[in-house]
C-alpha cells in the first residue's frame, strides 16, 4: 500500500542544506498497524508528513496504492489527503463553533458530498466511536477523550484506507489513552491501515510493528513485524 524508495527530504538554511530524512526505503502493507518512534528532531514527524501527503520528498518516490504521489502538485495532494487518508492530531483540531456532527461532516464538504448523505454518514461515524448522544455538543462541552473520538470519527467518515495519528494520546490521561488506542485497534481489525507517531512506548505497544527513526534514518522496524505483544497501557 505504501512504498517509499530512496526518500530524502532536505531544507535550505542559509547557505547550508539540512537533510532531515536520508535515503529512506520503507514498505507498509494494507491492514498493518505501525508506530513510528524517535527522539525529538529524529525526522519522524517529517516522515509522517510525507506519508500523509502534507509534504513532498526532495528525492525519491512514494507509491500510495498504485499512485506515485511524490510528483503530485499541491491540489492533487489535497485531493489524495481528503479522499484516501484520515488524520488524527494531538490537539484534536476541531472547529470550536461547530458541533461534533458538523466537525465530522467537514471532509465530506470538501469532497462535494450532498447535505443529506453528509449528515447520515457523520451520524454513523459518531455512533461508531460511541458519541451518538454527543452529536450536537460543541467542542468546549466535551472532554478531551470525547474530542479525540470526534476527531477519529472525522478521520473515518470518508472511509479512508489509511489513518495517520500524530501523538493521538499526548493530551490525554492514561485511562482515556487506553480507550482511544482501543478505538484504533478496532479500526485496524476492520482492515484500516493505522500509522501513529508517538514518543510513548506503552502507546507504541498497540502497534504490530514499531519503526525507530534517528538522525533521519530508519534504525529498526523497516522490515518484518513483531511477533510478541507486551502489556498495554
Amino acid at each position: 500500500m505504501i512504498q517509499l524508495t530512496g526518500i530524502t527530504k532536505s531544507y535550505k538554511i542559509g547557505q547550508e542544506t539540512l537533510d532531515v530524512l536520508k535515503d529512506i526505503t520503507l514498505e507498509i502493507q494494507q491492514g498493518e498497524f505501525v508506530a513510528i518512534m524517535g527522539p525529538s528532531g529524529s525526522g519522524k514527524s517529517t516522515l509522517m508528513n510525507l506519508i500523509g501527503c502534507l509534504d513532498s520528498p526532495t528525492i525519491g518516490s512514494y507509491l500510495l496504492g498504485s499512485e506515485d504521489v511524490s510528483m503530485y502538485k499541491d491540489d492533487e495532494l489535497a485531493k489524495v489527503r481528503n479522499l484516501s487518508i484520515g488524520f488524527v492530531f494531538q490537539q484534536f483540531q476541531l472547529l470550536p463553533r461547530l458541533s461534533a456532527l458538523r466537525n465530522v461532516e467537514l471532509p465530506m464538504v470538501y469532497a462535494g458530498v450532498g447535505k443529506k448523505e453528509r449528515e447520515e454518514r457523520a451520524k454513523q461515524a459518531l455512533e461508531k466511536v460511541g458519541l451518538g448522544d454527543r452529536m450536537n455538543h460543541l467542542p468546549n462541552e466535551l472532554s478531551g477523550g470525547q474530542k479525540q473520538r470526534v476527531a477519529i470519527a472525522r478521520s473515518i467518515v470518508n472511509n479512508p484506507k489509511l489513518i495517520l495519528a500524530d501523538e493521538p494520546t499526548g493530551a490525554l490521561d492514561t485511562k482515556t489513552s487506553v480507550s482511544i488506542m482501543e478505538q484504533f485497534t478496532s479500526l485496524n481489525k476492520e482492515g484500516t491501515t493505522v500509522i501513529l507517531v508517538t514518543h510513548e512506548p506503552e502507546v507504541a505497544e498497540y502497534a504490530k510493528r514499531i519503526i525507530m527513526v534517528r538522525d533521519g534514518l530508519i534504525m529498526s522496524g523497516q522490515d518484518g513485524r513483531r511477533e510478541e505483544q507486551h502489556e498495554h497501557l
